[in-house]
């Protein structure tokens, strides 16, 4: 079992960043393959990015925010970050931190073991 406590959204202009923060307890999560989500009003939730339990940390992204987020993870703090740069209006949403994706690599249709409670992230343009 995994709780996991999404932090760090807030409103910014567009241009802006913000750096997200998902603090784990339960269990390690170099155990999970780990992950942000998120779901804008009235649309469906959408995979953001990926992080893989293998050595390299291997990531992936969604095209919409590929060169401008960046997922990591600190295994010994049990915490993911997702750092956002560049925010665009069109980013503005829930986001939700997630652990235990199969497939992890997949975005679109893995499923999703553990979820946040979500963080709101609100870019004004």
């Amino acid at each position: 079992q995994v709780h996991l406590v999404e932090s760090g959204g807030g409103s910014v202009p567009a241009g802006g960043s913000l750096r997200l923060s998902c603090a784990a307890s339960g269990h390690t999560i170099s155990d999970y393959c780990m992950a942000w989500f998120r779901q804008a009003p009235g649309k469906d939730r959408e995979g953001v990015a990926s992080i893989h339990i293998d050595k390299d940390g291997t990531t992936t992204y969604a095209d919409s925010v590929k060169g401008r987020f960046t997922i990591s993870k600190d295994n010994a703090k049990h915490t993911l970050y997702l750092q956002m740069n560049s925010l665009k209006p069109e980013d503005t949403a829930m986001y939700y931190c997630a652990a235990e994706l199969y497939p992890c690599l997949d975005l679109v249709t893995a499923t999703v073991g553990y979820w946040g409670q979500g963080t709101q992230v609100t870019v004004s343009s």
